[in-house]
């Protein structure tokens, strides 16, 4: 291919996303053959000392401490928002009307009306933009879309997902701060079901459509936890756990399970499909495999089959290793970056888009409504 042309990055936060994205930008090119070259050229955060720290390390060109300055720099081409949950909107906007590439980590924002605004700013000025649900790029979830696609399952009768962890259950944790914002509604909005249960329903609406209705519970195991702000006792407003039933449009019926309180679980993401002819059934830790049972085999040797997918002809693999040799969690980022270049040169935007996580915004807002209201709430379609 010709001389890649420059893409220059500004990054907005430098925590584990950031980190992750970094590594994206800077491993793409290796191994992806795209028209674009990501180039680090600024990261901002507040605290100067420890934004210097991240850029020398990654390699990043230059240091700001307000993100405004970053979206008037004229160098800068894409705004990537690593940043907590509550600033995304303001930054999103902003650098729309700068017309900036946007991309963002998810949840999109705080609420439903909060991630309307962001869409309506990106789609008035035009802008590229693209929502960081990195799961849709482990390349055994990406066969399991074309599995479903081909028709190889059928009708879809359940669909069930999980995800748990439990790193929030001492009562000493406390609430808010660099570190632990996740646990202060005011810089989240929600608990596991914005963090957790997120991914799993960007994956779901991925695979097997739009949710209509939702029945959900939530739960807050420990009510009051010390602010590392303010040092005061105070309520902690997420959800540490929710548990929800739901309708997809296609008929089929889902089950979706999250919270930090499994003991013995860091991070156990799995998702079950059960078709007319097929189930398929993924766990993030064992993330290079897929299990698929087809009915349609001979009897006496039906049964579960373990894929291992990495093979050439399997999503993505073929830019990797020889078959037999897996990849892991940080290629998923790899993979989305590479998909959003050559889409980019495309002047397209890639999928999950602002518009697609306003879908999984309008899940989560009916998730947290019906547990309040304890009743069934139909999902906003947009």
């Amino acid at each position: 291919m010709s001389e890649k042309k420059a893409l220059n990055i500004g990054l907005v936060g430098y925590g584990f996303m950031g980190r992750t994205h970094s590594n994206a930008y800077k491993r793409v090119n290796d191994f992806f053959d795209v028209a674009y070259r990501p180039v680090l050229k600024a990261v901002c955060g507040r605290d100067k000392a420890a934004a210097q720290a991240f850029a020398d390390n990654w390699g990043y060109e230059s240091v700001e401490t307000d993100w405004r300055k970053l979206v008037e720099r004229k160098d800068i081409d894409a705004i990537d928002i690593c940043t907590p949950n509550n600033t995304h909107a303001e930054i999103a906007i902003a650098a729309a009307e700068a017309g900036k590439i946007i991309l963002c980590e998810k949840p999109l924002a705080m609420d439903l009306v909060q991630g309307q605004a962001m869409v309506d700013a990106v789609e008035k000025a035009g802008v590229i933009n693209t929502v960081w649900y990195n799961y849709r790029r482990v390349p055994a979830v990406t066969l399991a879309k074309q599995l479903i696609d081909e028709g190889r399952l059928g009708r879809i009768f359940h669909y069930r997902a999980e995800f748990l962890q439990d790193w929030t259950i001492s009562t000493d944790l406390p609430q808010g701060g660099a570190g632990l914002w996740r646990l202060d509604a005011a810089a989240a909005g929600s608990g596991v079901t914005g963090d957790l249960l997120a991914h799993c329903i960007d994956t779901a609406l991925w695979l097997n459509g739009h949710i209509s209705t939702i029945s959900a519970m939530t739960e807050t195991f420990i009510k009051e936890r010390k602010h590392t702000q303010t040092g005061k006792v105070q309520p902690v407003g997420i959800d540490d756990a929710c548990a929800f039933l739901c309708r997809f449009e296609n008929g089929s019926l889902g089950l979706f399970e999250s919270t930090r309180y499994a003991r013995g679980h860091k991070a156990l993401y799995t998702f079950e499909i059960n078709g007319e002819k097929a189930s398929i059934k993924w766990d993030l830790q064992d993330l290079h495999r897929l299990d698929y049972f087809d009915h349609g085999d001979d009897g006496i040797l039906r049964g579960w089959r373990s894929i291992h997918v990495t093979d050439g002809d399997q999503p993505y693999m073929k830019h990797w290793w020889v078959p037999g040799l897996q990849i892991g969690y940080e290629h998923t980022f790899v993979h989305q970056v590479a998909d959003f270049l050559e889409n980019l040169a495309k002047g397209e935007s890639t999928a999950p888009t602002f518009r697609d996580a306003l879908a999984t915004q309008a899940v989560c807002d009916a998730v947290l409504d019906s547990a309040e209201h304890k009743k069934w709430e139909a999902v906003v379609p947009v």
